[in-house]
Parts: structure tokens; C-alpha cells; sequence
């Protein structure tokens, strides 16, 4: 588990919409602590299959600045695999993690605030019901967004490290219970346009770490075993891959990634004793130290993947599910280079939601 240090993002001012926006929670109120609180505090959460991870933060000159922020695995998704519901020790899980989440909203005096849930919700017959619980329990309005939205969301929050000078990427995001991937056409001549505007196919795979994991085996990987999860994700992968064909035959193509998966396998590369994001997130990687990350973990066992800091217990026997899906994309979409991004969907809802109330037009941000 890890917490994301401060950091400035990008601001992308355009008038851009992404689809289905999340509704703001209530859990916007500011407490009364007594505290003094930072005017125009914004809040995202992304309640995940496999993690709920959360980000307040207040606009700035260029973006926004980040002030707190939580993560937690949590698996909700924990046995979707081979069952339909969300079980009750994966969401008495979530709903504490979640407590903690909204203490934080308080504590900060968030003013407006977006809460999503994903894949592990669409699919749980139950989803709807764990809504209503955690509305009840907890105090936050939870909306569980559609793919297209999801998908959009991860755009928003990472394109800003396409290469300005690429003509096309091809964006993914490798999450715990499905796989958005988005390609976007044409450079982006203009830096504060919105990036949604630029996408020319998009797919969410049903798949992700958790699920594969569960349907192979996390713990003892072999290659065998590997390549048969990337065989799965390739069929899954397929029909997006004929849509986005002609991506990688233009200008600097690259391919552009988010997740635990490839924050990891950039820890790995830089060799770090601790993951630290300012050097992750923005990181590009060749192809060649890509390919020699993924040998290496798979050279590892379950014991030294639990006991490497940038990759813990409770990641230990799904990371190599993450570097299965990656690894059906890399061969999908053969490209030089690949670019690591240590941010996605809340990032997202809070460019989405600053710029829907035009902070960067009223300007006086340091």
C-alpha cells in the first residue's frame, strides 16, 4: 500500500465533457473541527475492484496541488471470478476504508466532491445494495460509473504525458477488475484542449488483475502459466486492436500506461529501495527495459515479491496478472517506448470538476 506525495498536475481548461459524470457526494460538507480549513478543497475517489484510493486537492496556476491523499487495497472484487456477489468481509473492508476517506473530506473542508465505483459494482448483482449501505453507513453518494465514462476518465487524468509531438497513443489502464484502452489520433496541437476530443476507438476488456488471477493462479507463475494469461487478454484485446490498427504506423507513436502494474515495473527498473512517484510518474521506459522488468519478475517467487517495498503482500500475487494484460497490449501495439503515469481516474474528476466551475478563468492561483 502507498500514498501518492504532493504534486502539481497539469490543468487542461477546455470545455470538454467526459460521459455519465459522477454526481458530487454530500460527503462535501465541511466539518466542524474547529480546524481551519483551505478554501476550495476538491475531493475524487476511485473505489476499484482491488483498491479505494482517494485525492484532495485545491486548483493551482497550472492544474491543481495535490493536500492529502489515501490508498488502501481493499479487494472488493475478491471472488467475482466464481461468484456474482460482493462477499461481506471484502465490503466490511471497503466501507472502513472508506470511513477513512470521508474523515479526510471533512478534515480538509472538501467543497465539492465526485465518488466512483467500477467494475467489481457493475458486475455484483449485489452492487446496487453495497450503494445503499455505504450511502447509509458511511455517508457517501457512490455512483457506479459505465466503461465508456471510466475510460474517458483515465484519458483525462494522464494525457497530459502524450508526447506533444506524437501523432497517436495509445493509452491503457490495467485495473483490478477490467482494462480501459483508448487510442487518440492526431497531435495535440493545443495543450489546454481537451484529450477525449482526440479518441478515435476505445474498449474496456473485462479483465484485470484480480479476475485473471483468480482464473490462473497468482502465487507460483509460471511462464507456461503466463502465457496463457496473455493468450486470454490477447483474444479479449482483439477486436480494439484491429479498430486501432493504424496507431503505431504514425509519427512517434507511443504507448502510454497507468496502474499499480506499471508503476511497479518502473520502481524495478530505477531499482528503488521505496516507491517514490516523483520519479515514476512521467518515466519513460524502452521497450528492451520493459521486456527485462516483466523476465525479472517472473523470475521471482511469491515470498521475494511480498518482501520487495514497491510491491508488498497484498500485490505480491497479482502483479504478474497486471504484466500479463501489459504484455498482450505491448505485443498489440509494438512501440519503442512507453510512458508511465502515476495518476488516472481521480485525477480525472478533478480536472473534470475545476474546470466545469472555471477556476483557471477566475485565475489568482499561486
Amino acid at each position: 500500500m502507498r500514498e501518492e506525495s504532493a504534486a502539481t498536475m497539469p490543468a487542461r481548461p477546455a470545455d470538454g465533457q467526459t460521459p455519465s459524470p459522477a454526481p458530487e457526494s454530500r460527503a462535501g460538507a465541511p466539518a466542524s473541527t474547529g480546524r481551519s480549513h483551505r478554501r476550495n478543497a476538491y475531493a475524487a475517489l476511485d473505489l476499484g475492484t482491488n483498491n479505494c484510493r482517494l485525492l484532495v486537492a485545491e486548483p493551482a496556476s497550472h492544474g491543481f496541488r495535490v493536500i492529502d491523499a489515501f490508498s488502501r487495497i481493499v479487494r472488493l472484487g475478491e471472488g467475482l471470478g466464481t461468484s456474482d456477489r460482493l462477499s461481506e468481509p471484502a465490503i466490511e473492508r471497503t466501507i472502513e476504508a472508506l470511513r477513512v476517506c470521508r474523515a479526510k473530506m471533512q478534515a480538509r473542508g472538501v467543497v465539492r466532491a465526485k465518488i466512483i465505483a467500477t467494475e467489481a459494482c457493475r458486475l455484483a448483482v449485489n452492487g446496487a445494495e453495497f450503494v445503499e449501505r455505504v450511502r447509509n453507513d458511511v455517508g457517501l453518494d457512490l455512483e457506479i460509473v459505465d466503461r465508456q465514462t471510466e475510460a474517458y476518465l483515465a484519458v483525462t487524468g494522464c494525457a497530459a504525458l502524450a508526447d506533444p509531438y506524437s501523432e497517436s497513443v495509445v493509452i491503457f489502464d490495467i485495473g483490478g477488475g477490467s482494462t480501459e484502452i483508448a487510442w487518440l489520433d492526431g497531435a495535440a496541437t493545443n495543450p489546454s484542449a481537451d484529450p477525449t476530443l482526440r479518441i478515435r476507438a476505445w474498449d474496456s476488456l473485462p479483465v484485470g488483475v484480480v479476475t485473471l488471477a483468480e482464473r490462473h493462479g497468482g502465487t507460483d507463475v509460471t511462464r507456461l502459466t503466463f502465457e496463457g494469461m496473455v493468450e486470454e487478454v490477447a483474444d479479449l484485446l482483439a477486436r480494439f486492436a484491429i479498430r486501432a490498427a493504424p496507431a503505431a504506423n504514425a509519427r512517434h507513436f507511443h504507448l502510454l500506461g497507468t496502474s499499480g502494474t506499471v508503476t511497479t515495473l518502473a520502481a524495478m527498473h530505477l531499482r528503488l529501495a521505496r516507491y517514490e512517484r516523483r520519479r515514476v510518474d512521467g518515466l519513460w521506459m524502452s521497450d528492451a527495459d520493459v521486456g527485462d522488468a516483466i523476465d525479472d519478475l517472473l523470475d521471482t517467487r511469491l515470498e521475494q515479491r511480498a518482501d520487495n517495498p514497491c510491491i508488498g503482500r497484498d500485490r505480491a500475487d497479482l502483479v504478474l496478472a497486471g504484466c500479463a494484460i501489459l504484455e498482450a497490449i505491448r505485443r498489440a501495439f509494438p512501440s519503442d517506448r512507453l510512458r508511465i503515469a502515476d495518476r488516472g481516474l481521480r485525477e480525472g474528476l478533478l480536472m473534470n470538476m475545476m474546470r466545469e466551475d472555471g477556476v483557471w478563468r477566475r485565475g489568482g492561483y499561486r
